[in-house]
């Protein structure tokens, strides 16, 4: 399941036109969590020059759009440290 949610992520994600993203599944940390059974715990990081000039509320609202419905049901929990080219 976790390699499928990840995989449609980054297929999603493709949109932003990333220069590098990686994605890890920390569900087996979440286990007996309410939200576990309703979708997984992810962790992204992604580095991308769509997000240059943007605050970090306005990156993380254009991951979320470009994940779409994965949200609200295969993501539960999505930690993002989203950046730009050249930045830490």
């Amino acid at each position: 399941m976790s390699t499928d949610t990840i995989e449609l992520l980054r297929e999603r994600l493709a949109a932003l036109q990333p220069v590098s993203i990686d994605i890890v599944d920390d569900s087996h940390r979440h286990a007996g969590h309410a939200g576990a059974r309703d979708g997984g715990h992810y962790q992204l990081q992604i580095v991308a020059q769509a997000f240059a000039g943007k605050s970090t509320i306005a990156r993380h609202r254009m991951i979320y759009d470009a994940a779409g419905d994965l949200m609200r049901g295969k993501i539960h929990a999505l930690s993002i440290h989203a950046t730009v080219p050249g930045t830490p």
